[in-house]
């Protein structure tokens, strides 16, 4: 292609050589095509494929271009959803066997929002099942390879979404996060992932449960993934907006970035999580940004919301479990609560006041919530930026165990392999927003990186500050094999 896009340019140097007419929007969907169709066998990220509607699809944005009729925002981009997310008659299982051979009827919001802003739907990406894994694995549509090291997951939930963005063979990608499914894979693969403010995006049709919202299904939203944190803004525009019926009258405008500069922006460095390791090299990178920002004239100190980390932790796990057993049938999820709550750890106690929790206990456990939330608030009064660790490893080895029997090995010292939810949930609980940012390559090659968390409907300051730390230090790698 003589344009000078190739498959690692970042959708918004795709959209602008569309826009010059450098390339068509068939020529960039061909182009990703053959990268996933010579490429995705080593890493199995594209499990559902739509290749003939993808090129009918470029096919049309290329004659209203032409035709110089009104663009959306992504008109003639291809792209790729992950498979939990609702589009019309493509899969949507979940990757469970209840739901094989299920088709989406409709579109969810998230998936009708990018096709009427233009983009060109590529397929969807691989899962664990009911995206209840930081692996992605299943009986359905097989593994899901890290692209820098096959030996390692991408991540999960939004595994193969990640691995695909990496790899070259989609340029963004439209995931979910309740346990850190956009952050972990993101920091896994070495790309940036943004989990929205708690209400930016509609929460329906990321799962096939049930498409219609509900208010009380709290935590878990849908965001994207992409190569460069100017992509995730653009992404976050076309996605952002009120639940249905709410759109009567709620409108929705992210109010600028804060600062334009490193320089004017007050960091706050989480402090360390004594009951809660994280690798060195994740820390190290920590610390060399800290230190750079502070060169560069940035405020930075360690500090963190006023709140007890481990009471916090708790109740995250509480609403979790509810939110993720609710539909178990009740005896099992009865005997499920029962076997937690005898174990001799905390956070697995926590787990099953969750799994079984009454109306009354849920209503309890959403005033405390507002607490955190109230912390928070106060917390981003002083500050902009709080950074901190996405989870407490690089990507991991392949691990078939089921999770309850997973050890996790940091820094020579075998944990609970349960912690990795701790540092993705201290965003979770109460809702804010936080950009997954890549920092470097620890010294055996895999990616690093950490998480920007900002004030709650201020999403563009923490991208923006993705933004200009990728200026600095540098952002996304290539992984190789990959050409």
């Amino acid at each position: 292609m003589t344009s000078g896009i190739d498959g690692f340019s970042t959708a918004t140097e795709m959209l602008a050589a569309l826009d010059r007419r450098d390339v068509s929007s068939a020529e960039l969907t061909d182009m990703q095509i053959e990268r996933i169709e010579r490429l995705d066998g080593k890493i199995n990220a594209v499990v559902v494929r739509d290749f003939a509607a993808a090129r009918e699809r470029a096919v049309v944005a290329d004659a209203r271009r032409a035709a110089g009729e009104p663009l959306g925002k992504l008109d003639g981009l291809p792209h790729t959803l992950k498979e939990s997310t609702a589009a019309a008659g493509l899969p949507q299982t979940a990757a469970m066997p209840p739901f094989a051979g299920h088709i989406a009827e409709a579109d969810g919001p998230v998936a009708a929002k990018v096709r009427a802003a233009g983009g060109v739907l590529l397929g969807k990406t691989n899962i664990p099942p009911f995206l209840a894994d930081i692996q992605s694995n299943n009986t359905t549509y097989g593994r899901s390879l890290n692209p820098w090291n096959a030996a390692r997951t991408p991540g999960g939930s939004t595994g193969g979404g990640a691995a695909a963005v990496a790899a070259g063979l989609s340029p963004l990608e439209f995931g979910s996060d309740i346990g850190g499914s956009i952050r972990i894979p993101a920091l896994f693969c070495g790309i940036y992932g943004h989990r929205p403010s708690e209400t930016v995006v509609s929460r329906s049709g990321a799962i096939p449960v049930s498409q219609r919202p509900n208010v009380t299904a709290v935590m878990a939203v849908q965001g994207p993934l992409a190569r460069s944190a100017e992509d995730i803004e653009l992404a976050l525009d076309v996605i952002s907006g009120p639940e249905a019926g709410e759109d009567a009258a709620w409108k929705l405008e992210l109010p600028r970035a804060r600062h334009e500069r490193l320089a004017d922006m007050r960091v706050a460095v989480l402090p360390a999580i004594d009951w809660c390791p994280v690798d060195n090299e994740i820390l190290e990178s920590q610390d060399r940004l800290a230190s750079a920002l502070g060169r560069l004239g940035a405020k930075v100190a360690t500090a963190g919301p006023a709140f007890d980390m481990r009471d916090h932790h708790k109740d995250y796990l509480r609403v979790l479990s509810s939110r993720i057993l609710a539909r178990m049938p009740a005896g099992e999820r009865e005997a499920t609560a029962k076997t937690m709550m005898a174990s001799d750890d905390e956070f697995t106690r926590a787990n099953g006041e969750g799994a079984n929790a009454s109306a009354v206990a849920y209503f309890e456990l959403m005033d405390r919530r507002e607490q955190y939330r109230e912390a928070y608030r106060a917390f981003f009064r002083e500050w902009d930026i709080l950074l901190a660790p996405t989870t407490i490893f690089p990507a991991i080895e392949h691990n078939d165990l089921p999770l309850g029997q997973r050890v996790a090995s940091i820094n020579g010292e075998e944990v609970p392999f349960s912690l990795f939810l701790v540092y993705s949930g201290i965003v979770t609980l109460a809702g804010q927003p936080s950009l997954a940012f890549p920092t470097g390559l620890t010294r055996s090659g895999l990616p690093i990186g950490l998480q920007a968390i900002g004030p709650y409907l201020e999403d563009r300051t923490p991208i923006r500050f993705g933004q200009l730390v990728a200026k600095e230090i540098g952002g996304y790698r290539r992984p190789p094999g990959f050409e």
